[in-house]
């Protein structure tokens, strides 16, 4: 493996995740190339999902098969996402092995109609993770209230979390709570506490909601508004990072931490370019730092290989992320109701690309059966 901006960005202590999956690459070698050239894990939700059904031609005879066995449209998707994940998870094996367990991670989204029932979240969780059944997979729940209840007893059964769709300071505060409480509990039970999580943290998507208030805040005659453009996403990821250094930097999880129990490491999601005024690598340039995962859509990956600028980027930015998120209130921004809102699009989001993969694969499996006739 030469050295290239991924190698150069793992060195101060980043992973970099490809955030994609279709089965393609896992079949024509395209993921293992990725691996050759630094990539150590991979993301999926429904919305990549989605786009990889209705887009291509690579699940084809396995949905013509399916339909022939008369399974639903969403047994029909489980069983095409779990098949792509274990595969996913065993070219990045490897890399699981050889960081001893640190890195070469698959996540694998539950179902989003569940986002708001913990119970069902549980079971599902659960159920999934002996579907997949692959040490080096991720179960991705989202950072709802009653997700995060839930991640506590998946932590302490020793279920690999991948806490989604975090948004908020506040939110984050309790997403790390619960994932110490989990060990803690587990702890107490005897049990093994090398249980893997990580905490998605999304970036660009609050830009994306800040940017047009402050650009409405300029327009009624605020024009010192225009000043904190682009400043919203790096600035509320920055911070925290600073509270994942104080919170798994203290005596709590020290003697978590001495007994097998490692970070749960902040993950920069959402992290391709919205705003066609900024640097295409504006999301990765910014956010580099020890214990932190980055996971790109290929786009991004594609730029960064190309001209991302790689130096640290994280410690010590505390202090400066806080008073550009104290600037942005004073101009009038609301942060936590911009970051409640994100969260609910965010699931909804996912919802309805859920609702849209169940669509293409009963439209796709009617079309084969039909063309097969």
């Amino acid at each position: 493996m030469g050295e290239n901006t991924v190698t150069r960005i793992q060195e101060l202590g980043q992973s970099v995740w490809i955030d994609h999956i279709r089965r393609s690459m896992l079949t024509t070698g395209e993921l293992g190339a990725l691996v050759r050239q630094g990539i150590t894990g991979l993301t999926s939700n429904p919305t990549i999902f989605e786009k990889a059904v209705s887009g291509s031609t690579d699940y084809d005879e396995a949905l013509l098969e399916m339909s022939r066995a008369g399974k639903s449209p969403a047994e029909v998707f489980e069983a095409l996402a779990v098949e792509d994940i274990q595969d996913a998870a065993d070219i990045l094996r490897g890399v699981y092995d050889r960081t001893d367990g640190a890195d070469g991670y698959v996540s694998i989204e539950l179902p989003p109609p569940l986002a708001h029932d913990r119970r069902a979240t549980l079971a599902e969780a659960r159920r999934l993770s002996a579907s997949v059944g692959r040490p080096n997979a991720l179960i991705k729940v989202p950072a709802t209230p009653e997700g995060i209840k839930a991640v506590r007893t998946l932590i302490a059964e020793g279920i690999n979390v991948n806490v989604t769709l975090i948004f908020s300071l506040d939110s984050y505060r309790t997403v790390m709570e619960a994932y110490l409480r989990g060990l803690e509990q587990r702890a107490s039970q005897g049990g093994d506490l090398r249980v893997a999580s990580v905490a998605s943290f999304f970036v660009s998507r609050v830009d994306s909601a800040v940017d047009p208030l402050l650009r409405a805040l300029a327009a009624g005659g605020d024009a010192s508004a225009l000043d904190l453009l682009g400043t919203a996403a790096v600035a509320n990821a920055r911070a925290a990072y600073a509270l994942f250094k104080t919170e798994f930097g203290g005596e709590r999880f020290a003697s978590l931490r001495a007994k097998g129990a490692r970070v749960q490491r902040p993950l920069w999601a959402s992290t391709s370019t919205k705003d066609p005024a900024y640097s295409d690598t504006m999301y990765v340039d910014s956010l580099i730092g020890p214990d932190t995962v980055n996971t790109m859509p290929p786009q991004t990956l594609d730029a960064v290989l190309d001209h991302g600028v790689v130096a640290p980027a994280l410690d010590g930015t505390g202090p400066s992320a806080e008073q550009t998120l104290d600037a942005l209130t004073a101009a009038g921004i609301d942060m936590a109701e911009v970051t409640e809102k994100l969260l609910r699009d965010g699931v909804a989001a996912f919802a309805d690309s859920y609702d849209a993969v169940l669509a293409s694969v009963e439209s796709k499996c009617g079309e084969l059966a039909q063309a097969a006739s």
